[in-house]
């Protein structure tokens, strides 16, 4: 099938996965951070404070997500969407009125939990359950909305905060959740998608239906996991300290901030590109290449400090960000198979925004000791090299266990 008829055939279905993650803006790192300064400011926080603060926020929230993620295996993506947009509407209307830390601290758990674990944790179990042999396009399609947002809605807060103020700027987040985004997503989603005649035939597969508790057991998952926490964990550390980042190279912000409109080209580029990859050769078998880019991508932002490296450092991240957010969505599946993938995808989910919560806290008390921001942007890169080259053992002890298990499963047959 043409990638054209395939979106024409599709449309409301991808749309919808589109929206979710495209509104899941709001609870992302990137979002969030616009308004860090002044939430520093007028709550007398160190960078070091606000991470820590964010950090446990969004330890919390990761906590939270195995148990309340399973809501996707018990209702249908209507009926989850209506549970999850008000939430994170009412979460946009707490950080417009919070004046406690106390407060604070439960918005930022509310924004992260409902934005971006359960927005996208709804929208990927969706495409992981509806496509078999195109799944590989309908996730890249799906998580070109975390892209379109980054592009987005940075340059569109920032000129409201300017117009109406920063608290104001989160009050019309929350009204435009409820106003645009949970009308057209439910009705979008109001028909589950059934197979089709004029799907192709999935690929061959041996994959067994695992449950979340043969997941936890299985030691590849957790080989697999320290490759797949790196993306979240170095592109949110960079995001919530773009503010330091730019004081301490001296570069212009306006000029930072359009660098994120590249990122966001890049990664859309390389998801679509990554799509049709997964749906030729297997998510499996691109494991050990989406974490070379970041890698060189990390060592140019520590050794050069002239203004052309935030774009050399945000195309390449882009590059990761687009084969991650494909392959991560197509990977699950693919190795543990669909009946209990919300389950499976939400203690997933959890660990990864874990990472994502590990990354700021960590990197601002290191700031806050003297620790050179440079040498913690290079150790990471080194770590991404470290991790391909373990992402490549894994893919192909994943690739035996496969042919192992077909070979049982041919044996066994009568």
């Amino acid at each position: 099938m043409s990638f054209l008829l395939f979106l024409r055939e599709n449309a409301r279905w991808l749309t919808g996965g589109f929206l979710l993650t495209f509104f899941s803006s709001f609870g992302q790192t990137f979002f969030i951070s616009l308004s860090a300064g002044n939430i520093r400011q007028e709550y007398a926080l160190s960078h070091g404070a606000f991470g820590m603060i964010y950090m446990l926020a969004t330890l919390a929230s990761a906590l939270t997500m195995p148990r309340f993620g399973q809501i996707v295996d018990r209702y249908t993506v209507r009926t989850v969407t209506f549970i999850i947009v008000p939430i994170l509407a009412m979460a946009c209307v707490l950080m417009a009125l919070s004046t406690s830390v106390l407060v604070l601290v439960a918005t930022i758990y509310l924004l992260r939990l409902f934005g971006q674990g359960m927005m996208t944790q709804n929208a990927l179990t969706a495409m992981g359950r509806w496509y078999a042999a195109q799944r590989g396009r309908a996730v890249s399609i799906t998580i070109l909305g975390h892209n379109v947002g980054e592009a987005v809605f940075p340059i569109v807060f920032v000129t409201v905060a300017g117009l109406v103020g920063w608290r104001n700027g989160w009050l019309i987040a929350a009204a435009f959740l409820v106003v645009v985004a949970l009308p057209v997503i439910s009705g979008l989603m109001a028909v589950e998608r059934a197979p089709r005649s004029s799907d192709p035939a999935p690929r061959a597969t041996t994959t067994r239906d695992w449950t979340r508790g043969e997941v936890m057991r299985d030691p590849l998952f957790y080989a697999l996991l320290l490759g797949v926490m790196a993306p979240g964990f170095i592109g949110t550390t960079i995001a919530f300290h773009q503010i330091y980042l730019v004081e301490l190279r001296g570069w212009s912000l306006e000029v930072f901030a359009s660098s994120f409109t590249f990122m966001a080209a890049m990664t859309v580029i390389c998801a679509l590109v990554a799509g049709q990859l997964v749906d030729r050769f297997s998510a499996v078998s691109l494991l050990p290449t989406f974490l070379l880019p970041l890698a060189v991508a990390c060592l140019v932002l520590a050794s050069f400090e002239a203004q052309w490296t935030a774009f050399a450092f945000m195309g390449l991240l882009g590059v990761s960000y687009g084969f991650s957010a494909t392959l991560f969505g197509a990977l699950w599946p693919e190795i543990y198979g669909t009946r209990h993938l919300g389950a499976v995808r939400a203690s997933i989910v959890a660990i990864m925004v874990f990472a994502t919560a590990v990354g700021p806290g960590l990197t601002g008390f290191l700031i806050d000791l003297g620790v050179s921001y440079p040498l913690q942007v290079a150790t990471m890169g080194f770590y991404c090299f470290a991790a391909a080259l373990l992402m490549l053992a894994v893919s192909r002890r994943l690739t035996a266990r496969a042919l192992q298990t077909g070979e049982a499963s041919a044996t066994s047959a009568p």
